[in-house]
């Protein structure tokens, strides 16, 4: 006890003054103001990983990576994703050819996307099949002219599995009647739920019929999985840079996608900074809690100084009490923080079923989502609790350079 007498006195301090109600109102209110901040803090920071996270995992997870195109087509696609997937940075590669189009069902009229996929090799670089919600990929068979789509397109269309619609493309065909759209109707046989705007207007086909569509007869596109998504420039460099085939030009997620997660991390660094602030200034506000402490524990700093402790022992006591209220604080507002971040997805959609807010129609998801990281757990502990150890400087201070005469005379 003896040599751990300052941080004694320092927690006799801090629950003293709880359990004897010394703390005013304001110094409850600031230091509430304290928790408040972290909290919020740690809550933005978690919805933004969300946002981060599914941007990543759902919509890249569907879209491709990176699509490679020849000049002319493939002769041999095979061979050509081989050779693709023989570079370290790329895990999977499958044939690939996409349109635009107009949806139509039961009188209804929706622009779409479509994509022509292999669902053999489609599994090795999509994860759509993880989110169907019914019949299976493998439906799509090569002239049978099935389709997947997204439940979102299909409530849209007021359709469902079975159910047919045409696919309307934009390129007319001379007839006697003179130039008129050329159409072909697709059954559905597949339903899949992905959660962001891929569920709003995208169609999977096979690309034997997506070639019919289009009038081509050879691959003109592979498609990649990447190892690193943020690689994915120099890797699609190196192989289009490959001399063993010719004509080669390429497209990365970056083009369509990228700048919608620079923006993600921008505002992500914005935020941390600007409620960092507001972390700053409730920290600070403590120093009114323990400008208080220090007023109310005169007679005890004289007492002290009178028995011998030094000035610096007085500074430490009383920097020991303000890391005891800032940390008491600090995981207060990390605790609500984490709790409120790890149910914010089910209060948002509650509170938007309830209300028919839809927030999120928007969006590129169309629900509020949230991860909380351990690493932003502990920044946001270390960096608040710094603050709060700066905030506590001058009331220390203040305590150590007090004069114990003058404290003990006015003594009752």
């Amino acid at each position: 006890m003896k040599s751990n007498w300052r941080w004694a006195i320092a927690l006799r301090y801090t629950i003293s003054s709880a359990s004897d109600q010394l703390v005013s109102f304001m110094s409850l209110i600031s230091i509430s103001g304290l928790v408040l901040g972290v909290a919020v803090l740690m809550l933005v920071l978690s919805v933004m990983n969300g946002f981060e996270r599914e941007l990543r995992v759902r919509v890249l997870g569907v879209l491709p990576h990176g699509v490679v195109f020849r000049d002319g087509g493939y002769d041999d696609w095979r061979a050509a994703a081989a050779r693709f997937v023989s570079h370290p940075g790329v895990v999977a590669a499958a044939p690939f050819a996409e349109g635009s189009g107009l949806a139509v069902a039961n009188d209804h009229v929706a622009g779409v996307r479509f994509y022509g996929i292999e669902p053999a090799e489609e599994k090795q670089i999509s994860i759509v099949d993880r989110f169907l919600v019914a019949g299976s990929l493998a439906t799509l068979e090569p002239g049978r002219f099935r389709v997947a789509l997204g439940t979102e397109l299909a409530r849209k269309l007021g359709v469902g599995l079975g159910d047919r619609i045409t696919l309307v493309l934009p390129d007319a065909q001379l007839t006697l009647a003179g130039p008129l759209p050329r159409t072909r109707r697709f059954e559905i046989s597949a339903l899949f739920e992905v959660g962001s705007d891929v569920d709003k207007g995208q169609l999977l086909i096979n690309i034997d019929d997506a070639n019919r569509l289009r009038r081509v007869r050879r691959i003109d596109a592979i498609r990649l999985k990447l190892v690193d998504l943020f690689d994915a420039p120099r890797v699609l460099t190196d192989i289009t840079m490959d001399s063993s085939i010719t004509g080669l030009y390429a497209t990365s997620w970056m083009r369509r996608y990228g700048n919608l997660y620079d923006a993600i991390e921008v505002q992500k660094s914005t935020m941390f900074l600007l409620l960092l602030m507001l972390v700053a200034v409730a920290a600070f506000n403590v120093v009114s809690n323990l400008v208080m402490t220090v007023d109310d524990k005169r007679e005890d700093i004289a007492i002290l100084r009178t028995l011998g402790a030094s000035p610096l022992s007085i500074l430490t006591i009383f920097i020991m009490h303000g890391a005891l209220v800032g940390a008491i604080g600090v995981l207060a507002g990390v605790a609500i923080g984490v709790l409120l971040a790890t149910y914010v997805s089910e209060i948002y959609q509650a509170v938007d079923h309830w209300l028919s807010l839809g927030l999120m129609d928007e969006y590129f998801i169309h629900y509020l989502p949230s991860d909380v990281s351990a690493g932003d757990v502990v920044t946001v502990s270390v960096v608040s609790m710094v603050i709060c150890l700066i905030a506590t400087l001058y009331p220390a201070y203040k305590a150590a350079t007090s004069h114990p005469v003058e404290a003990l005379q006015y003594e009752a």
